[in-house]
């Protein structure tokens, strides 16, 4: 759902995403690509490519930390090698 609401309202899905600067750089991404894009009508994919890349990015972010939680409490996984 994250990422629809950063596709279609980019700035509001990176701040429901906990990421106030990415916000305020979209936000600034949009004006660019509306003034631009009037010429160039690829720039107005920008800003929600940006904000769907950052909410990824995020996430993965997120997902990497709990596995090295996991793997600090717990140990390596079984098979394992090194």
């Amino acid at each position: 759902m994250i990422y629809v609401l950063a596709a279609l309202l980019p700035p509001v899905g990176l701040l429901l995403n906990g990421q106030p600067f990415s916000a305020i750089l979209n936000l600034v991404l949009i004006v660019l690509c509306v003034v631009f894009g009037l010429v160039f009508h690829a720039l107005l994919l920008v800003p929600s490519a940006h904000a769907i890349i950052a909410v990824h990015m995020k996430r993965e972010e997120r997902r990497h930390r709990e596995v090295v939680e996991a793997i600090r409490q717990h140990g390596p996984p079984p098979g394992y090698s090194r």
